[in-house]
Order: structure tokens, then sequence, then C-alpha cells
């Protein structure tokens, strides 16, 4: 009898030492967009006084995501505002023939972990525009109020630049050490270029970003400082 009690009680916790399931994964995923198009003039918006529009936007429903972040950022003033949402649609109102970008973050309520979307940039169409000039210029390096350390005396400035309409002719690069930086160097057709830095100084710096048509953009002043 003691041997039947021995003999189960070892069973019980041999079956109580046995592998856990894992809790389920609640990460919601990424989400893909759908509209307004990726590098396209939008033209679906509903027009509601001279210079604004209210645009519609879409994208897939993201498993596991029980919620939505919109953010849009208004690619000339560089302000971005977000919105929830619960289902895979949203409005906004926006300024017309302005480009912009936007992207969406998954939620779920059963995690505070999120997924982001790619990001996709877009003109809101205005009225009788023909040729839309090119997207201001994505500063890649320095990054605004980086510190950089440089052994040689040089800094290479790096950006990005892209257009939905005529070609890029090239980039005027404005740079000095003061917050309203002059034009260095002008028509330059690469998307960076090595500058002359001193420690201890900061800089300020711009792209002006030219299409063969005469369109123009501006990225806006970023900083750096040199160690």
């Amino acid at each position: 009898m003691k041997n039947w009690i021995y003999s189960s009680f070892i069973i019980l916790i041999l079956s109580g030492c046995g592998k856990k399931t894992p809790p389920p994964d609640v990460t919601p995923v990424a989400t893909n967009l759908v509209s307004p198009l990726k590098d396209q003039p939008c033209t679906t918006g509903t027009v509601i006084s001279a210079d604004k529009s209210t645009v519609a936007f879409t994208w897939e429903a993201a498993d596991k995501a029980d919620g939505y972040i919109l953010a849009i950022k208004n690619l000339l003033t560089k302000v971005e505002t977000r919105q929830n949402a619960t289902s895979t649609q949203a409005t906004a109102d926006l300024l017309r023939n302005t480009p912009y970008s936007w992207y969406v973050i998954s939620t779920s309520t059963k995690t505070k972990a999120t997924a982001q979307s790619d990001t996709w940039k877009f003109y809101n169409a205005g009225t009788g525009v023909i040729s839309y000039p090119p997207y201001p210029a994505e500063i890649t390096a320095p990054i605004f109020g980086e510190s950089v350390t440089t052994s040689t005396g040089n800094v290479t400035l790096k950006w990005t630049g892209s257009t939905l309409g005529a070609a890029i002719k090239g980039y005027d690069i404005y740079f000095s050490d003061t917050s309203s930086p002059t034009l260095f160097k002008s028509n330059v057709s690469d998307s960076q270029y090595q500058v002359s830095v001193k420690p201890g100084t900061t800089y300020y710096w711009r792209i002006v970003t030219i299409d063969v048509a005469g369109n123009y953009t501006d990225s806006g002043v970023y900083q750096f400082s040199v160690k």
C-alpha cells in the first residue's frame, strides 16, 4: 500500500514538471498601406475650401491589431499629426498642392507592443496643377542635433531626393556656422557633399532641391555640432 502511494506521488510530481505551454503571441503586425498611393498625386480628396480638401486614408487589416494610429506629416512645415482609428480607414483635412508623408501604427489592447508600416509620400492635388515640385530632400546625415566626431576635419552631408513630376536637376547646399545658412554650393548632382568643419562649432545646413522644370523645395534648416 505504501509503495502504491509513493509511486502515485512520484507520478504526480513528474506530471507537474512537464513543459508549460507558452502564452500566445499577441503582438500586432505591421499593416500594408492602400491609399493615397505612393509617390502619386492624390486627386480623390473632397474640396472643402480654396486651399483645403478632405483626404481619405485606407490600409489593410493587420493581424492581431484592434486599433491603429494614423500619422500624417506635412513635408513643407515638418509638422506631424496623429489620430486614432478602430477601423482601416480615416479622413483628414489637408492643404492642397502640398506634399505629405504618412504611415500607420498597429496597436492592440492586449499589449504595449506596436508595429509600424512603411512610410509613403504623396502630393495632395491643387487646382490646375500640371507640374508638381520635387519632394523636399530628406536629411540622412548628420541628423538634427547630432554631435559629430571627426579625425579628418571633414564631415559628409548626406540626403535623399525624390520627385513626383519632372526629374531632379540638382541641389543647392546652404551651409554655415550661423542659424541662417548661406549658399555654399549650387547645382550639386550627387546626394552627398563633404565640408570642412572645426571642433567645438555648431553648423547649420539645408538642401534646396531643383527640378528641370524650375520647381524647387526646401528641406528646412538642420544643425549638428562638432566635438
